[in-house]
């Protein structure tokens, strides 16, 4: 009977220690606004990985609604959408070093602006959330995005890197709007 209620014990104990380990662990895929992942290569075998939250539109009106014209965006949901790179790109004409980088966005009705941002941690060095809006003088870039409409609602914000010539175009798909730029590997 002791050692039953030793091993019983035990078990008790070591559940106790490893339940603090998996709380506020969630597996990402089951949040409402799951991670996605993009990634392009140029001719050369270089690079362009793009990780964002891709949230649903669930019948908000999204821009000019939920996310207000004229003020930064997060682009996507969750922690924040990052533009990794392995070589030097352009992209909107503006240089961008080979790195890793936190995009936001400030929409409008008929143009957008991209916002290539310096800061990629949190003050504790973890992951940016993406709210988290370092300001202006983190700023690595700022580049105009070319605005259209499409001809069918999308549900799910989607970004994507497209080849378009030898370079690319990076989009940004929700509710009835697309935003895009260009992006080439600086030569």
């Amino acid at each position: 009977m002791q050692k039953f209620l030793g091993l019983c014990s035990a078990i008790l104990l070591s559940a106790s220690v490893l339940a603090p380990c998996t709380i506020g662990q969630q597996d990402r895929s089951q949040r409402p606004s799951p991670p996605a992942h993009v990634e392009f290569s140029f001719a050369d075998g270089k690079t362009i990985v793009v990780d964002y939250s891709s949230p649903r539109a669930k019948g908000r009106k999204i821009f000019g609604g939920l996310v207000p014209y004229g003020q930064v965006w997060r682009a996507g949901a969750n922690e924040a959408t990052t533009l990794t790179t392995n070589t030097v790109i352009t992209v909107g004409g503006k240089t961008v070093p080979a790195g890793t980088y936190t995009l936001f966005t400030i929409p409008n009705a008929d143009q957008w602006t991209l916002i290539i941002s310096k800061t990629t941690k949190n003050d504790k060095g973890g992951p940016l959330w993406g709210t988290n809006y370092a300001g202006e003088g983190q700023d690595l870039a700022r580049t105009d995005m070319k605005v259209s409409s499409l001809p069918a609602a999308v549900e799910n914000f989607t970004i994507a890197v497209d080849k378009l010539g030898n370079g690319a175009s990076l989009r940004m798909d929700w509710e009835t709007t697309r935003a895009s730029v260009e992006i080439s590997e600086a030569k």
